[in-house]
């Protein structure tokens, strides 16, 4: 087989949220949502991929002294960079092939023009996305089926060693997922009772804001909690939702998202303890599942870190996320006393599918689930980042997936009707048509329905038209209507 990128164009949709969500330093309102459209050669024959993902502020670099403008400047060089290695690269064995000359060259290229390895992931990753929906379109089969069978080329061994001789067929779920649980996210800024919503800020749209409505209305039993990393706040935030999440009822979960609020093992441990030690939340601590990235990237994966994080015998455990870089970044973690990472289609699919594969060989070793591979959220909306995110983690085996978007943007509204009604036609069972008449995720007893995402070629039924949206070289920062 071989496999070739001859044209990439890019085109942007510009969207709004209902509500601001808040995460670590960022509050985001606004933000470009980009789309990929992509013509490959599978054997000589004409193929055509999509992917797309929406570009937040303060995430991929989480520097307070830059700007939005600046930030996202940054994001479409790497991206642009990407398609350019990505259509001069030539043909290759195997869609996995072209992705690892694509992914060395990129990481090699931004070392030498300072961009951190987690933002250069995402041009790369954008690419193989395309390429992958390409391949998958052309050859009439899902993903789950083709990264199992072998013909997208995937080798677990070079994403990790430690995987010579492994059969990803071997690691992988038989079949993907075809139901999973939405973790809900809490942003820092999202009120938790009606009765917090200032009436200046209430919305009248028909989608829940606050978190007992969401509880009301999603039936939603998993939680992702943004922790600002002050005891005080914390406590007291905790403290507020513990009384509204639980709702006369003992099977719910939670993690705790430390948004890298913590320099160093000292203070996290600090604030640990102290947090262990309030009485009042000691019934709902006991629903933790993992913490994520409570470290600052700069300093998670340093050696120096590692020999004091591992000398914290009772540490809760943490899972890296910003710091989840390149391909040595999970081994990385776990030597340095981490239990695992999470999984983004933004950080690389091929990655994902890498890690999987080895938490599942080192908790079949350990004969347990001591390990693993979360699956969190980056505000994704569909028709196309969702439904290929959640393609991903079906095939992964994620069985509970931070979900936030349809929480912070008003479903798909912002799309044309046109490609609002194919939505609804091709994936009724992941979207609803609100009574207001756009589509909206259909999020019933805590979980999310995949049939239609795993059994469409790449998480999308159809081919959407892109070239509706505007070109990326017409897109200007202004038409966002944000400070920069």
């Amino acid at each position: 087989m071989t496999v070739g990128v001859r044209q990439i164009e890019q085109y942007v949709l510009n969207t709004r949220t209902r509500m601001p969500f808040r995460y670590g330093i960022a509050s985001m309102t606004a933000l470009p949502h980009l789309f990929l459209r992509l013509r490959a050669t599978i054997d000589a024959e004409l193929a055509v991929g999509i992917a797309s993902e929406g570009l937040p502020p303060k995430w991929f670099t989480k520097d307070p002294q830059t700007t939005f403008r600046a930030d996202l400047a940054d994001m479409l060089a790497v991206i642009g960079h990407a398609c350019d290695i990505a259509s001069h690269l030539g043909e290759a064995a195997s869609v996995f092939d072209l992705w690892q000359a694509l992914h060395q060259e990129q990481q090699s290229w931004a070392a030498r023009a300072g961009y951190p390895p987690l933002l250069a992931g995402l041009g790369a990753s954008l690419v193989e996305r395309a390429l992958i929906d390409a391949f998958c379109r052309a050859t009439e089969q899902p993903f789950g089926r083709a990264i199992r069978n072998g013909t997208l080329g995937f080798q677990p061994e070079v994403i990790h060693a430690e995987l010579e001789g492994a059969h990803t067929a071997d690691l992988l779920p038989e079949t993907p997922l075809r139901q999973v649980v939405a973790r809900h996210t809490v942003g820092l800024a999202d009120p938790l009772t009606e009765d917090e919503i200032p009436a200046d800020e209430r919305l009248d749209d028909g989608l829940p804001q606050s978190l007992e409505a969401c509880i009301r209305t999603y039936g939603v039993t998993h939680f992702k909690l943004k922790v600002f990393g002050d005891l005080n706040r914390d406590v007291d935030r905790l403290g507020r939702i513990a009384r509204v999440v639980p709702a006369g009822r003992d099977q719910y979960g939670f993690t705790l998202d430390g948004n890298e609020q913590f320099h160093t093992v000292a203070d996290l441990q600090q604030f640990w303890t102290a947090l262990q030690g309030e009485r009042d939340l000691h019934a709902f601590m006991r629903h933790l599942i993992f913490v994520e990235q409570p470290l600052h990237r700069d300093v998670a994966l340093s050696e120096d870190l590692g020999e004091r994080l591992r000398a914290w015998e009772d540490r809760p455990p943490i899972i890296i996320d910003e710091s989840d870089g390149d391909v040595d970044s999970l081994p990385r973690a776990l030597a340095a006393g981490y239990v695992g990472t999470s999984h983004k289609n933004c950080k690389g699919v091929f990655r994902g599918v890498g890690n999987a594969c080895l938490i599942a060989q080192l908790n079949r070793a350990e004969r347990g689930p001591r390990y693993v591979l979360s699956g969190e959220d980056l505000a994704n909306v569909g028709p196309v980042a969702l439904l290929q995110d959640l393609a991903a983690m079906a095939t992964l085996g994620v069985e509970h997936v931070e979900r936030n978007g349809h929480h912070y943007f008003r479903g798909l509204s912002m799309l044309p009707e046109a490609v609002q009604s194919e939505v609804l036609g091709r994936h009724g069972d992941l979207y609803r048509r609100h009574p207001a008449g756009f589509p909206t995720l259909d999020v019933r007893q805590g979980r999310i329905d995949l049939g239609s995402v795993v059994d469409a070629p790449f998480g999308t039924d159809f081919l959407l038209d892109v070239t509706q949206f505007t070109p990326l070289a017409d897109w200007r920062f202004d038409e966002l209507g944000v400070q920069e």
